[in-house]
């Protein structure tokens, strides 16, 4: 396959760009939490405990930019915002749903030699 330009950066093959929008130790877990409901910021940063504040602000963020969350804020004291799945954030839940699959059938497989 020729090298491609995807939002002004060129890629090498496609599994070089759904890698950098998902990959990374966040992402993913972030899209995994979204996929049966809409949360909140403090919400996810409950349920995902290892994550910083920055992180999950900078991952939010750029999930958002490449569309595969929704960020809805409320004009309201204190301020409430909201995330929840784009039709392409429920797309790519396909390929988490089969990396994490994967992933514990390793687990699995390393914890039984």
């Amino acid at each position: 396959m020729p090298d491609f330009k995807y939002n002004g950066k060129i890629y090498y093959n496609p599994v070089q760009l759904v890698m950098e929008q998902i990959g990374g130790a966040w992402k993913a877990p972030i899209l995994w939490r979204l996929k049966n409901s809409t949360m909140r910021y403090g919400e996810l940063r409950k349920d995902i405990p290892h994550i910083s504040d920055k992180m999950l602000t900078t991952q939010l963020r750029q999930l958002e930019e490449d569309g595969y969350i929704n960020r809805k804020v409320y004009a309201v004291v204190p301020p409430k915002t909201e995330y929840s799945l784009t039709e392409q954030g429920k797309e790519i839940l396909q390929l988490i749903t089969a990396i994490r699959n994967y992933g514990l059938k390793m687990i699995e497989k390393n914890n039984g030699t």
